[in-house]
């Protein structure tokens, strides 16, 4: 028995070690008296507070930006109570009177009851990113200003999808999150010219246009205009499974909009034919290649009757 007690101790040690000795913070929360039973001591040279310092989750909720404690707590509290483990991004107050960004990683431990008995997770230090997204958010404010502007549709042209998809293939790759791109066009876009005219058909590409840049909602999501009636969305830290769902929606609003056309050759209406891809790069990826497999999707999509959605085999 003391053998193995003596092994439990050197495992735990061991254990103990490890977790130190990561860029991720660990922590745990006795759900009942709300107090740290253990946080890692590298948060001191992350927020400059000290490991002791951490009693209660009070603690954790006053060393907190004021515009973030709110929701965050409510949040994370609920998510607790139904037992769900969950994640929040926000800015952690450092000793100095700084903030840096967190993300905080949650799972919850349930009793030999299923009760919540405690909640054990890590913290993450994401400013690099942050400061990514807010670089990019920038970048594209200043479409307009930078000539980065299709004339036509007044959404962004292929030179700006060429710098934002350049900007986030690098982050993916350095992040090791998922990148996703949806490649799309007009069914039958030369018949609807031919039958309409010219005019029409730019008119058609402004609807088109309009339609599915309200399509996502975050900020980063970015959607161009790749070249006559071809578009591209660009879905940063997306899975295949969250694409093909913001495709199947792009597709469904267009079909929604019930514009003729009646040389359309599947139906009465525009429709739009879409191809997802879906990748984590690495050094040996080339972004070249993926935006080809890409392509070839959406040619695959076209094969298959036009009006739906390819994608390739998910990473």
């Amino acid at each position: 028995m003391a053998d193995i007690a003596s092994q439990m101790a050197n495992d735990s040690a061991v254990y103990k070690t490890l977790l130190e000795s990561t860029k991720a913070i660990p922590w745990k929360i006795d759900w009942k008296s709300m107090t740290f039973a253990y946080i890692g001591p590298q948060i001191e040279a992350l927020l400059g507070w000290t490991q002791d310092s951490w009693i209660s989750a009070n603690d954790w909720a006053e060393r907190m930006h004021p515009e973030d404690r709110e929701w965050v707590v409510n949040f994370c509290v609920s998510q607790s109570k139904s037992g769900t483990d969950h994640e929040a991004d926000y800015r952690a107050l450092t000793k100095d009177g700084n903030y840096v960004w967190i993300r905080d990683v949650v799972h919850v431990m349930r009793n030999a009851d299923g009760e919540v008995d405690a909640l054990i997770g890590f913290m993450f230090d994401i400013s690099d990113r942050k400061k990514t997204e807010a670089k990019l958010i920038d970048m594209q404010k200043e479409l307009e200003a930078l000539s980065f502007k299709d004339g036509l549709t007044g959404v962004a042209n292929r030179r700006m999808f060429d710098t934002v998809m350049d900007a986030e293939w690098h982050n993916a790759r350095r992040n090791y999150q998922p990148l996703s791109l949806v490649m799309l066009d007009i069914d039958y876009f030369k018949q609807y010219n031919d039958h309409y005219g010219h005019l029409q058909g730019d008119e058609c590409l402004k609807t088109v246009a309009t339609i599915l840049g309200s399509a996502t909602r975050r900020s980063r999501d970015f959607f161009a205009r790749f070249g006559g009636e071809e578009f591209m969305l660009v879905l940063p830290e997306t899975d295949q499974d969250a694409a093909l769902k913001i495709a199947e929606r792009c597709r469904t609003l267009i079909c929604n909009e019930a514009l003729a056309h009646e040389k359309s050759g599947i139906c009465s209406k525009v429709t739009i034919s879409l191809g997802v891809g879906t990748i984590i790069p690495t050094e040996k990826d080339k972004l070249t290649a993926f935006i080809e497999s890409v392509d070839k999707q959406l040619y695959l999509a076209k094969q298959n009757g036009r009006n739906c959605v390819a994608a390739t085999n998910a990473p």
